[in-house]
């Protein structure tokens, strides 16, 4: 077993500390990458001697998106290979280690990223990756295989390794299409399990049942009581390592042909993520004799997640449902417990091996030092992702879909992330449904974070989403999802979702609208009301009036607060006055450990409302004054929200010690807020704040023309330091001037400025 390497353990072997210096030295102080121009980054595509059917055609914008036309499906594949290689394989390379539990290669053998690796090794998110690439069908495995031939021909023919490579130690070695598969596993990570980092501590409180139980009830949307959680380091090192790539959040609607000017649907997807650089998806198109499609896709994965094709279009949210149990496997005999060997390399440091151990249930995570536990406890992690499921071809059948029928049977056996997938089509059909598959456990809530042993039959009862919620053609006219409760089942689909601001304020403006055009949506995706906040607005000023003697710095805050229009726009005054006054409210009202709690549901200023509306007269009003006043220290400070609320451009290097802050580019105002549809998330402040997670892409879709398709990322489709695309479309991002990307050949010809040929052998 790997232990943490205390730092006198380190200053015993000089030579490890002068490699690292040296080995660190040359790439982090040797400067960063000259700048490339997009023709001086295209040279760089290989296009000779490829192992090829025949020649391909690949047309880039001048934002370097690309359009692939390809004579066979194989060779599209490989085509898109090189695409991913050329633009992001830095990335990939980060995120292949990141999915394998690989993190000492690149980080060494320092505690944090030890205890970080170890967990991740534990999880095992490969485990059925072998399992699934046997199953394929064969027309999805040879694509997976020329996609495949694709990345590992760009890195054995690149003249220059991206700049990660140096940085991280990174050697060059060939891709497997069974790692591609547990890449995939990594974007699609239980997002329970973030709640679980925020519980796992609270379990040997006296109180924990009473906190549990109340837990339960506000993740499913009943009154609250709450939390305080207290992660170690490395284990919210962990919970952000995974919730940058996992996909947590997310908005998607689609208005159907009755209620849009141009008579066939429209679908808008903004999936929510981290906001480092480079961006977590990547945008392309590309045309076989199967497919003709553009959108996202996730670097290294060879399918569009969300964006169309011909016929229709798909979008979704996380469903957040409970993929995933913590079996108590302390009692259970040693002839079920066995154990598997995993050798361990580490940076500046000798390899070494550690011991797993594994049960009928699961790897027992209790194992990994970051996972909080009872004195003498084990537990196993019993997750759906370690069952066979082929999410890849799945997508791939999504992308061939022509009407609701076969998308519904496409995505019969996606099974993770849980998703509410959104569909549009030319027809003006609109559909939503609830995919994933799910253990028929009992209605009764469970009385623990972990289970009795005997919890895991529900387990021999694996339901498909044949079985969960669907709806198609509602008679409002449209549909939307923002992660929040999905409808009522027999069983439980999952325990803590998200708030319903977003769906809410989604559904009221879109209820109201007739004759929608993609205009509209674009200005629905900007959208900064925030429900909840209001009614805590209207119940602090109803208050703050009976209050006599108010101060005057109190007075004028109030009367920001009082005009306030509900809206977190970038020149708000009144978001300032607002949120500087909660922030100093909000721990009078509730302890740390209600706070967190109450976040476990979303929505949490609704819920503070009714305590500022329920609290007896007396103390609440000196609480409110003090909190006014003190809020005029960020008035002074923040003229308006886009001061106060920034988000930071930066690549995901920037947090590094030592050398982090080259990798900043520049704070930008941002509009937006926790529950706003254009989602922007930030703690608790009066004073300047960054956000690191919230709204990343935009895409709209009328169905009506193959050619109305648009697109931003924030930051750039490349992710290429210092080159011009790298992050050219923030100014897009931010006002909302997506990018027209064009499904026809003739248009893709016409609009896009440069073509690679590729040629075969």
């Amino acid at each position: 077993m790997l232990r943490n390497a205390p730092m006198l353990s380190i200053l015993r072997r000089p030579l490890a500390i002068i490699a690292a210096l040296v080995l660190t030295g040359c790439a982090a102080f040797s400067g960063l990458p000259p700048g490339l121009s997009t023709e001086d980054r295209l040279k760089a595509m290989p296009t000779a001697g490829l192992p090829l059917q025949r020649p391909v055609n690949i047309y880039w914008s001048k934002e370097q998106i690309p359009f692939i036309e390809a004579q066979t499906d194989t060779d599209a594949a490989f085509a898109l290979g090189l695409v991913h290689a050329h633009l992001r394989l830095g990335q990939i390379e980060v995120l292949r280690r990141v999915s394998q539990g690989r993190l000492e290669e690149i980080g060494g053998p320092f505690g944090r990223v030890r205890a970080m690796g170890r967990a991740l090794r534990i999880l095992e998110l490969g485990r059925s990756s072998d399992a699934v690439y046997a199953a394929m069908a064969p027309p999805q495995k040879a694509f997976l295989d020329s996609f495949v031939a694709g990345l590992n021909h760009y890195q054995s023919h690149m003249a220059v390794a991206p700049y990660e490579y140096g940085l991280l130690g990174i050697a060059p070695e060939p891709f497997k299409p069974q790692e591609i598969l547990t890449l995939g596993r990594l974007a699609s990570v239980d997002v329970s399990w973030f709640t679980w980092f925020s519980l796992l501590p609270l379990r040997g409180r006296p109180d924990w049942p009473q906190l549990w139980n109340a837990a339960l009830k506000r993740g499913t949307g009943a009154e609250p009581l709450v939390s305080e959680g207290q992660k170690t380091a490395a284990l919210q090192g962990l919970n952000d390592l995974l919730a940058n790539t996992a996909r947590i959040g997310s908005n998607s609607f689609a208005v159907g042909g009755g209620k849009t000017q141009s008579r066939a649907a429209i679908i808008a997807s903004d999936p929510h993520l981290g906001t480092n650089l480079p961006n977590m998806w990547l945008l392309a198109g590309f045309k076989s004799p199967s497919y003709h499609t553009v959108g996202f896709m996730i670097p290294g994965l060879p399918f569009v997640a969300e964006g169309r094709n011909e016929r229709i279009a798909w979008g979704g949210t996380n469903l957040r449902s409970a993929a995933s149990d913590l079996i108590d496997v302390s009692r259970l005999p040693a002839d079920q417990i066995k154990t598997r060997q995993v050798n361990v390399k580490v940076r500046w440091w000798s390899d070494e091996t550690e011991t797993i151990r594994e049960t009928p249930y699961g790897p027992i995570i209790s194992d990994a030092e970051l996972i909080p536990k009872l004195p003498g406890e084990s537990f196993a992690i019993k997750w759906i992702g370690h069952r066979p499921s082929d999410e890849f071809s799945a997508m791939l059948g999504v992308a061939r879909a022509g009407n609701w029928g076969e998308f519904r049977s496409a995505l019969e056996n996606f099974s993770i992330s849980a998703q509410n997938f959104v569909y549009a089509d030319v027809a003006g059909n609109i559909g939503q449904m609830v995919t994933t598959h799910v253990p028929r456990r009992s209605e009764t809530p469970p009385a623990d974070l972990v289970r009795p042993l005997s919890d895991a039959a529900a387990w021999d009862t694996i339901l498909n989403s044949g079985s969960l919620p669907q709806s198609y053609n509602p008679p409002e006219g449209f549909v939307a999802s923002a992660n929040d409760t999905p409808p009522k089942t027999p069983f439980p689909i999952g325990y803590f979702f998200g708030g319903n601001d977003r769906v809410m304020r989604m559904r009221e403006v879109l209820g109201a609208k007739t004759n929608v055009t993609v205009d509209d949506l674009k200005e629905l995706q900007r959208d900064t009301y925030m429900a909840s906040a209001v009614r805590l607005r209207d119940a602090l000023v109803k208050r703050a009036r009976g209050i006599a003697n108010l101060p005057p710095e109190a007075r004028n805050t109030l009367e920001l607060i009082a005009a306030w229009n509900g809206r977190y726009d970038a020149d708000s005054k009144g978001a300032v006055a607002f949120e500087g006054t909660v922030a100093a409210l909000i721990p009078l009202l509730a302890t740390p450990l209600e706070r967190d709690i109450i976040e476990i549901g979303g929505s949490e200023y609704a819920i503070y409302a009714d305590k500022v509306a329920a609290s007896p007269p007396g103390v609440l009003e000196l609480q409110i004054a003090a909190s006014l006043t003190e809020a005029q220290k960020s008035v002074a400070a923040y003229p308006v929200w886009g001061d106060m609320h920034a988000l930071r451009l930066r690549h995901t290097f920037g947090v590094l010690p030592l050398i982090g802050g080259r990798y900043v580019y520049r704070d930008i105002p941002w509009p937006g807020s926790n529950e706003t549809i254009w989602r922007a998330g930030h703690g608790l402040s009066g004073a300047k704040m960054n956000t690191g997670f919230g709204s990343q892409a935009r895409h709209i879709s009328d169905m009506a023309y193959l050619d109305s398709n648009w697109f931003a990322l924030l930051g750039g489709n490349d992710g290429w330091f210092n080159s011009a695309n790298f992050f050219d479309q923030v100014e897009n991002f931010r006002s909302s001037t997506l990018i027209e990307v064009p499904l026809r050949l003739e248009s893709v010809r016409a609009k896009f400025p440069y073509r690679t040929t590729l040629n075969p052998q």
